[in-house]
């Protein structure tokens, strides 16, 4: 039982952050229809922004460890919005209204600029980060046939977990009572009517790219803290475990992409904590190709009408 609270909560943590990266992907396509496969890049941007501030502040003489965290995060998140305005704007809006490939081949496109930009100027190596937030919370601790085994709520965890669902209700409360929410909902059902109607369609998709990369920076930073190494390629295999995770969820649904975030994050942990690691990732997609027979809109997506 202990081992299994344990496993519980590093899913719960996993998914959290799978669940950030998420809702960038669910956020754009629910506006355009277009999947920006360099979302997971624009992540792995904002975990070396993040790295690069933490850095610099300690080499200027900066050590109080809350004011370096707070200051790293809104610097990451800036930086990275800004990472994701130059992408949409150069990459993507020139070809919104061309053929449906044409954004597609584009996005894949970007994601490699972004992977060898960052292999050439940051290099190969893996770029490692001392622990920074230690300790934590004991849950249980009992006895099993291998010994005694402690469940452990780690500090860094509850920051993820909480921090996840904060932003999660903030972004929810943001898109359902806010203008800016109210014009990414007329787009997302029909920008030409939206534009007649007098909705800058231009701003609000550029800012719908900034505010999904913000939530990537702040999924970087976190998984810096909680792993403490990263290199060039970890946006690749994050970008593909987020985008399966928002196509679980129902891709277009905020609360879709943090339910398939989590349950990502879960059966990954579960299945190789009980089985082995190996084949985590095939558990994972065989779960999402049996939820999509079944739900061909995911757990909470809503059937798509075509417009005639």
């Amino acid at each position: 039982m202990e081992y299994f609270v344990q496993q519980l909560v590093n899913g719960l943590t996993l998914g959290s952050i799978y669940g950030l990266i998420a809702i960038g992907y669910t956020m754009v396509y629910g506006i355009i229809g277009m999947i920006n496969f360099a979302h997971g890049d624009i992540f792995m941007i904002g975990s070396f922004i993040a790295l690069a501030t933490f850095l610099g502040l300690m080499a200027i003489g900066i050590t109080a460890l809350p004011l370096v965290l707070i200051i790293v995060l809104i610097v990451a998140m800036l930086f990275t919005s800004a990472w994701g305005w130059t992408v949409e704007r150069l990459a993507y809006r020139p070809l919104r209204g061309s053929f449906r490939l044409a954004p597609l081949i584009t996005a894949i496109g970007m994601s490699i600029v972004l992977q060898n930009f960052v292999q050439v100027t940051q290099g190969a190596r893996v770029k490692p980060l001392p622990p920074q937030i230690q300790g934590g919370v004991t849950l249980m601790d009992g006895f099993t046939e291998n010994g005694p085994i402690v469940v452990q709520l780690s500090y860094m965890q509850m920051i993820i977990i909480g921090t996840t669902l904060a932003l999660m209700i903030g972004f929810s409360l943001l898109i359902s009572r806010t203008s800016l929410g109210r014009a990414q909902r007329a787009c997302e059902q029909d920008r030409r009517m939206a534009a007649l109607l007098g909705v800058n369609v231009d701003r609000t998709i550029s800012l719908t790219f900034v505010m999904g990369a913000a939530l990537a920076a702040v999924a970087g930073f976190m998984f810096l803290l909680l792993y403490g190494v990263i290199d060039f390629y970890i946006g690749f295999l994050a970008g593909v475990k987020a985008f399966t995770a928002a196509v679980l969820g129902g891709i277009g649904s905020l609360p879709g992409a943090m339910l398939g975030g989590l349950l990502i994050g879960l059966i990954e942990v579960m299945w190789s904590g009980y089985f082995t690691v190996e084949y985590k990732d095939v558990a994972a997609f065989s779960i999402l190709a049996i939820v999509l027979i079944f739900m061909p809109s995911g757990l909470l997506g809503k059937p798509e009408v075509e417009k005639v």
